[in-house]
């Protein structure tokens, strides 16, 4: 009799493990896609005066974000190189006219302040700041 209680008692330990075993074997499974979107921040009074941004992350096939916050940076305005701040854009370049100047900086500036601002790359193709 206490053969029979030890195995009945083994029984749901076995369960519990291939329980847990299916579902990492599920997670393993699952398909992820890496996620990109590009998009322009512009000056409302100059649209000519643009900033690209790109937003990178992985979410599964549900939609779900897999990361804690997504891979958000700028590029630069000549080069098209990862720049991790907005004035990043501008190393190695300048603008003759002081004009010109102070519509960069005034674009800069805006985006600096901007609220939302991971989340509106990710999500929005254009936006006139």
């Amino acid at each position: 009799m206490k053969n029979k209680e030890a195995s009945v008692g083994a029984v749901p330990t076995q369960v519990k493990k291939s329980v847990a075993a299916v579902a990492e074997e599920e997670i393993e499974e699952e398909d992820y896609h890496q996620m990109r979107n590009e998009m322009i921040f512009y000056l409302g009074e100059a649209p000519e005066y643009q900033i690209s941004a790109v937003a990178e992350w992985c979410e599964n096939s549900r939609g779900d974000i897999l990361s804690a916050e997504p891979d958000t940076y700028f590029l630069h305005v000549t080069s098209g190189q990862r720049c991790e701040s907005v004035r990043d854009c501008f190393a190695g370049w300048s603008e003759q006219d002081e004009e010109a100047e102070e519509k960069w900086e005034t674009l800069c500036l805006r985006i600096e302040e901007f609220e939302n601002l991971e989340q509106t790359i990710c999500d929005e193709k254009s936006v006139e700041v």
